[in-house]
């Protein structure tokens, strides 16, 4: 069964940066498109960067996507955090489904 764990998360501060981390069992990063999405306090879970299966970044916004050689793990990464990056983050494919859903890193800017 395959399964996403998101890792990287904490406490920054403004000004600052993170990096996450999302691993991946079987070939899931190999063979679909992946996104990174968050979920605001009070707010709906939403992508915000997305790889295709070739590494190639399809959308990353303010974000910078990518992915290991080995096609078993993803990153994003981010400068300058603020305020409203605070959040949950979470990796699945785009769309995503709701089977491979983990468990989030938290992500809190604030100083």
């Amino acid at each position: 069964q395959v399964q996403l764990v998101e890792s990287g998360g904490g406490l920054v501060q403004p000004g600052g940066s993170l990096r996450l981390s999302c691993a991946a069992s079987g070939r899931l990063l190999s063979r679909n498109i992946m996104g990174w999405y968050r979920q605001a306090p009070g707010e709906q879970r939403e992508l915000i960067a997305s790889i295709r299966a070739d590494a190639t970044t399809n959308y990353a916004g303010r974000f910078t996507h990518s992915k290991d050689n080995t096609r078993t793990k993803m990153y994003l990464q981010k400068n300058s955090l603020e305020p409203e990056d605070t959040a949950v983050y979470y990796c699945n494919a785009v769309p995503p489904r709701s089977v491979y859903w983990g468990q989030g890193t938290q992500v809190t800017v604030s100083s």
